[in-house]
């Protein structure tokens, strides 16, 4: 599975490329020790020392936008908010070594959830919609536009169903076809959005959320920072939280019902391409995480039980 922005050959980057982009742009830090972090689906982030990060575009043509916009944003968002984010320090711009700006951040400590998934379920429901809430106000003009529909209405392919859909049925990976499609048709059903545009996440998952000792303790990955519908964010919860904890976060969250509505479609939207990814991880086929199977099929088997 690719995306509009994925290229088709990701740069080669080492610790020895990143050590020497690092004492260009920043020698007081070239001799901190650096090691991968973690490769996401666009990015790489490094660590660098034990608290600062690297955070480097690989596998996306699209590069520069994403991380000006998170240094433009981020910064004055995190203050309000109530967990961890990375905060970015400073832009390296593209060089003959490497051809793409990349970004000194700070890190934030954690495992990802599709590898330790949260298990304080009543903690992490409290602190996933703390955090929802405290980010979910009215952008400015000025903010970004998200990619790929995030923020804007729901849309389906050229057959009305969700992208992916028919092939993932074809492909076995759907256990219950029909009571997936219900739920997008009722999403696409749904009132429109008719609030303000408000800041989001844009890419809420457990890939791009941290945990610590089963609970939520981190949000990461600001790429996608746009503005919007939150449906798309609030979608996340359908995956990042454990089972039985949906109702608590909804409780505290108090979408209205065409929002719940909305943010279910997201949730089968998501978690097909999420499927997508994770099939492609398990035959071994570029840009696959089997990590992101699981939780994709635990969201699509809450969506499709009684509300």
């Amino acid at each position: 599975m690719t995306s509009p922005d994925t290229a088709t050959a990701p740069p080669d980057i080492t610790e020895g490329l990143l050590r020497h982009l690092v004492r260009e742009r920043f020698p007081h830090l070239a001799e901190l020790p650096i090691r991968l972090g973690a490769r996401g689906w666009d990015y790489q982030v490094w660590r660098l020392g034990g608290e600062l990060a690297l955070r480097v575009p690989w596998a996306t043509r699209r590069a520069d936008e994403p991380l000006r916009d998170e240094l433009a944003w981020v910064p004055a968002l995190a203050g309000r908010l109530p967990l961890p984010v990375p905060r970015p320090q400073a832009i390296g711009e593209p060089s003959a070594r490497f051809p793409h700006a990349w970004m000194l951040t700070t890190w934030v400590p954690g495992e990802p959830a599709d590898h330790a998934p949260a298990t304080d379920g009543r903690a992490t429901s409290t602190a996933l919609a703390a955090f929802l809430l405290a980010l979910h106000r009215p952008a400015p003009a000025g903010a970004p536009a998200g990619r790929f529909g995030r923020g804007a209405p729901l849309a389906g392919a050229a057959d009305g169903l969700p992208h992916g859909f028919t092939e993932a049925v074809e492909k076995g990976l759907l256990t219950e076809p029909d009571a997936v499609r219900a739920v997008w048709e009722d999403a696409l059903a749904a009132p429109e959005w008719d609030g303000p545009a408000l800041w989001l996440h844009g890419d809420l998952h457990p890939a791009n959320v941290v945990t610590t000792d089963g609970v939520l303790s981190g949000v990461i990955d600001f790429g996608d920072l746009c503005k919007g519908d939150p449906a798309c964010d609030l979608a996340g919860a359908w995956s990042i939280l454990p089972d039985g904890a949906l109702g608590s976060f909804l409780d505290a969250y108090a979408p209205d019902p065409a929002l719940l509505r909305r943010a279910r479609g997201w949730v089968v939207a998501r978690s097909v391409g999420a499927l997508h990814v994770a099939d492609a991880g398990e035959h071994g086929r570029p840009g696959g995480k089997t990590s992101w199977g699981p939780p994709a099929r635990a969201a699509l088997r809450r969506v499709i039980a009684p509300v």
